[in-house]
Order: structure tokens, then C-alpha cells, then sequence
């Protein structure tokens, strides 16, 4: 009977022991997201502006760790959109999410859409949002009735970098639907609220999303960096350096956060921006063609690093095409979750990990404005972009594995390859549904 005893506790034990281990080895998940910011406006990337390639190395930490995305895509080429494929996991076009959300509009990313914060709740992560919303300003559209324990941050799309006299409630931050008082520069606050969120939670698993709203305009650069970056003559780049400096010293803040809470280890940190480069406020996307707002590659296609010590090997240079919808996956994947239905996207971990070697062949699409307008596809090393079909513009084709610039037109040379891509975007056209906004 001692000899059971002895027995049934030592077995006890183990389970206990190895529900631990898996509580223990279930990541954090820390997603790290710019704003507007230029493709080759950070130093991990290999054709990076030697202006501000200086100015990023807490952000060049995170690729330098792990793995470094030569060929990522948004979803979507403007904020609102890109956030809710994001988070969603499916293309916004589906539920028509296709424009940016217009400020104070009664209805927002789609309530029978379930969100990244939803599913990673529900595999027993704790949940929370800092910084920039832009997917509802309804009640029952805020962060904390969309999967979110907690929320720091604006409901709009941009505000100003400082103090404001008398904010509106969807500029204001907002801690979990209370306005909190003005003061202090708004990226730092953010920084500071994500390292809250990590010393307050560093015994569970968290999934933390940090929407900076840097370096979207206004342009609004603290005046010690502009000091500090005198050399850059060009008034415009220049302040637009300095919020990009901002957003590296709190991304820095937040990793050190990670370190002293002992995380860096277990944590997956994903560091991209929202959409391509906004130019007229001086990012910079070469070598790319395009700017935010277009479905060339300067509007789609942006920096993106992924981090996590104990799965994926420093050093790792990843040229497989990859786009947002893959992010949800790969979050499920990570947490031991199983996979949602109707995602569009796929778990990236087997590559990260070196399981395969290669993603299979897929589509990547995008439509802008609803069925008569910007339109393009990309499958392999060939992308179809139609520019504007109201206007009849033609397909043009490009080669991006010898053209990411999108300098020559190829569609003359492969019309069969123009046919059969434009069938599969009409085949995809036939599954979306209008824009519930934005079109007239």
C-alpha cells in the first residue's frame, strides 16, 4: 500500500511538473508595429538609407536575433485595412473592410470577424493593445470588447505627438475606455505602457500589441532629437528621422523590459510596419516603386524581423514571400492552439524553425476601392498589377525576382501568363463583398 502511495505521488507530481514546463514554454508574443514608416528606413534591412540606417539599432537587434523578411507584405496599402487583416487573419476585403475607417463612423472592423486578441485569449494567453486602434469608435467596436484585457492607446488613426489642450474621445489615450490626462511625448508613453504591461504580467503568457503611431504625420519630433539630427539637411526627412529615432528608443525600452523580466528567451517578437512608406512625409521605400495607398510594392511590400531564441536561429534571411494574414497562424501554432477556419494565411514556424526549407507557391492578392479599381496579384517571382480599371488601364506585369523596382513591363512577352493570373483574381473577385465604406 506504501509502495501505491509512494507511486501515485511521484506520478502526481510529474504531471504537475510538466504542466509547468508547458506553461512554461508557451511564448509571449510581443508584435511591435510602425506606422507609415519607409522600406528602407531601418539598418537590418540590406538596402537601408544611410541617414537613418544609424538611427535603429535596437529595432536592427530584433532581425540581428532572428529572422530578417527580404519579401513581406501588408495586406492592405492603408491603415485601417492593414490592421484588420492583421489581426483577422483573412484578407479585409472578404468582410469589407477595404478603406481606412472614416473618424467617428458608426461602424468598424466587422463583429463577426474574430480577432488575433480574441483567439490568443482563448489558448490562455493574457491580451493587450498600447497605442493606435483605427477599427471602430462604437462602443461595442472598442479594443476591450474585441479580445483585449487591456487598452492603452487612441482610437484614432493619428493625433498629435504632444500635450493637447482639449483632445477629442477619439484622440485622447484612453486606459480601457477612461480618458487618461495630457502630458509627455506620445511614443514614449506608449513605450512606457508597454513595459507596465510586462512587469505586471511576467509570470503568465501575454500577447502584447504595440501600434505606434510613429512616424505618422504629424510631424512631431522632439526637439532634442532634431538637434541631434542637424546633419540631415532636408527639413522634412529630418523631423521624420526623429520620430523614427523616438520609435527606436521605446522599442529598445520594451526589449530591455523583456530582458529584466527575465522573457527575452521565450518571447516571439515581431517587429513590421502597417503599410508601404507615406513619402509625403519623408520615409523613403527605395529601392521600391510606390508609396502608401498604391498596390505597387512601395504601398504593399515593408521591413519585417522576427525574434524568438528559443525557436529560431539567429542569422536567419528569409526571401520567401510572406504577407500579415501569416502572422494569426503563426501566433496559434506558437501557442499550442489549434488553427481557426477561414484564415488565409499559413503558419510560418516550420520555415522559422528549419523544418522545410521553403514555403509552398501561393497566391498573394490585393484590391483597392471595391471591383473597378486598383487590383493586383502576385504568385512566384511574377506580379499582375492593374492600376486603376475605371480608368482602363492594362495589366502590367513585372518580374520581381530581377525587377522589385516594377521598372519594365513583361506583360507583352508572357500574355499567358497575364491570362492565367488574371483568371485567378477573378476567381478570388467572385468570394469578396463591396466596401461597407469609402466608395461612392
Amino acid at each position: 500500500m506504501r509502495t501505491l502511495l509512494i507511486l501515485m505521488f511521484a506520478l502526481t507530481t510529474s504531471a504537475l511538473g510538466q504542466g509547468k514546463t508547458s506553461e512554461r514554454i508557451r511564448p509571449n508574443i510581443v508584435v511591435l508595429l510602425a506606422d507609415d514608416a519607409g522600406y528602407g528606413d531601418f539598418g537590418f534591412q540590406g538596402s537601408a538609407n544611410e541617414d537613418l540606417a544609424p538611427l535603429t539599432p535596437h529595432i536592427d537587434s530584433i532581425a540581428r536575433g532572428g529572422a530578417r523578411f527580404t519579401q513581406a507584405y501588408m495586406a492592405g496599402c492603408v491603415c485601417s485595412p492593414s490592421r484588420a487583416a492583421l489581426l483577422t487573419g483573412r484578407y479585409p476585403q472578404r468582410f469589407g473592410h477595404e478603406q481606412n475607417l472614416p473618424v467617428g463612423h458608426s461602424s468598424g472592423l466587422s463583429l463577426e470577424e474574430s480577432t488575433m486578441a480574441d483567439r490568443l485569449k482563448g489558448a490562455g494567453l493574457r491580451t493587450a493593445l498600447i497605442g493606435k486602434w483605427h477599427l471602430g469608435y462604437p462602443s461595442e467596436y472598442h479594443p476591450n470588447r474585441r479580445g483585449f484585457d487591456w487598452f492603452f492607446g487612441c482610437l484614432q488613426g493619428s493625433r498629435s505627438y504632444f500635450p493637447i489642450e482639449k483632445p477629442t474621445d477619439f484622440r485622447v489615450l484612453q486606459e480601457n475606455g477612461r480618458p487618461t490626462p495630457e502630458g509627455g511625448y506620445v511614443t514614449d508613453r506608449l513605450g512606457d505602457g508597454a513595459v507596465q504591461f510586462i512587469e505586471k504580467h511576467r509570470e503568465q503568457p501575454f500577447f502584447l500589441l504595440v501600434s505606434f503611431t510613429a512616424p505618422h504625420g504629424p510631424m512631431h519630433a522632439k526637439p532634442e532629437d532634431l538637434e541631434s539630427l542637424g546633419h540631415i539637411e532636408n527639413l522634412r526627412r529630418r523631423k521624420y528621422a526623429g520620430m523614427v529615432k523616438s520609435l527606436d528608443d521605446n522599442v529598445g525600452k520594451i526589449l530591455a523590459a523583456l530582458k529584466k523580466a527575465g522573457l527575452t528567451e521565450r518571447t516571439l517578437v515581431v517587429f513590421t510596419n502597417d503599410n508601404g512608406g507615406q513619402t509625403s512625409t519623408g520615409a523613403n521605400n527605395s529601392p521600391l516603386r510606390g508609396r502608401k495607398g498604391q498596390l505597387l510594392e512601395g504601398g504593399v511590400r515593408v521591413p519585417w524581423a522576427m525574434r524568438w531564441p528559443d525557436r529560431i536561429p539567429a542569422g536567419l534571411v528569409i526571401d520567401d514571400p510572406v504577407i500579415s494574414l501569416d502572422l494569426l497562424p503563426t501566433f496559434l501554432a506558437a501557442a499550442g492552439a489549434p488553427r481557426a477556419e477561414g484564415l488565409d494565411g499559413v503558419d510560418l514556424l516550420p520555415r522559422l524553425t528549419g523544418r522545410v526549407d521553403a514555403l509552398p507557391e501561393r497566391a498573394l492578392m490585393w484590391r483597392k476601392d471595391g471591383t473597378g479599381r486598383e487590383i493586383a496579384i502576385r504568385r512566384g517571382r511574377w506580379k499582375l498589377h492593374v492600376a486603376d480599371r475605371a480608368e482602363s488601364e492594362v495589366p502590367m506585369l513585372y518580374d520581381l525576382e530581377t525587377d522589385r523596382g516594377e521598372s519594365t513591363d513583361r506583360a507583352a512577352e508572357h500574355p499567358d501568363r497575364v491570362a492565367a493570373l488574371a483568371q485567378e483574381l477573378a476567381a478570388w473577385e467572385k468570394e469578396l463583398v463591396p466596401p461597407r465604406w469609402g466608395v461612392k
